[in-house]
């Protein structure tokens, strides 16, 4: 059946309402609609499958609220493992890049502003710091007085300068580019939801590499969480597969839903 229109769904001839999958893809953003009703339509299975597993078993409980009964169902019936010391300490010699502290940026910038929802000013702000890091390359002693004349933010007052930054102190476009960047003027103009900004790094210092003790439990975190939507997939596609469904090919495993 085309998932062009609403299909009709049953799990074990109970029938989930068109209505109900049409009313679920608001919760579901994606790049087109059949995306959103597949996805739709499988949160309403897992959820179905969910419901008439607990009742099967008197997991629902008449003051139960937002579903309450699927925890006492997991709970019950998946086997969750915890990650032990050695698959941490695996995992953190395979990925030590990513356990480092933030670094710090002196940064200074001239921002072109363009509102976001306006594509011809955004091109507009593009080219005008396109054309302003051309000033710079023949002469990057002009960067003060650039600013001080063409800079939409505040910080045009202190020539630009935004102080040190580090993680989580900026909009993550713009942290982005500046942590990846070495010292110097950026070569090209960074977008952010604030225009297009001319970017100087007046100083880099690097983060530096974490011991293992102050990550352990976010690794384990991690770790467990990671086996535990593997084992609650496996779950729902083993419920999937002692059910009928019809109307939907479901796969548990291929649900971005339960990745």
């Amino acid at each position: 059946m085309s998932l062009l229109n609403t299909p009709d769904v049953l799990v074990n001839k109970v029938k989930i309402p068109t209505q109900l999958i049409d009313a679920e893809i608001q919760y579901h953003p994606a790049a087109t609609r059949r995306e959103a009703m597949v996805q739709a339509t499988e949160a309403l299975i897992i959820a179905e499958l969910f419901k008439q597993r607990a009742q099967a078993l008197n997991l629902i409980e008449a003051d139960d609220e937002n579903e309450a009964y699927i925890a006492r169902l997991i709970d019950l019936e998946v086997a969750i493992p915890q990650a032990n010391e050695d698959e941490c300490r695996r995992y953190f010699a395979a990925n030590q890049h990513k356990f480092q502290s933030s670094p710090i940026v002196e940064v200074n910038h001239i921002l072109i502003a363009s509102d976001p929802k306006d594509l011809e000013q955004r091109e507009e702000s593009k080219a005008q710091a396109k054309q302003v890091l051309l000033q710079l390359a023949d002469n990057p002693n002009q960067f003060n007085q650039l600013v001080k004349s063409l800079s939409a933010c505040p910080s045009k007052e202190q020539n630009g300068n935004l102080g040190q930054i580090s993680s989580g102190q900026t909009v993550p476009e713009f942290e982005r580019a500046i942590f990846a960047a070495q010292e110097g003027i950026i070569n090209y103009p960074v977008e952010t939801r604030y225009g297009h900004h001319v970017v100087k790094i007046a100083r880099k210092i690097n983060g530096k590499a974490l011991p293992y003790e102050h990550v352990q439990q976010k690794i384990t975190d991690y770790l467990n969480e990671k086996v535990k939507h593997k084992a609650i997939a496996q779950y729902i596609q083993l419920l999937a597969d002692e059910s009928s469904i019809e109307g939907f090919s479901f796969k548990a495993n291929q649900s971005p839903l339960i990745q």
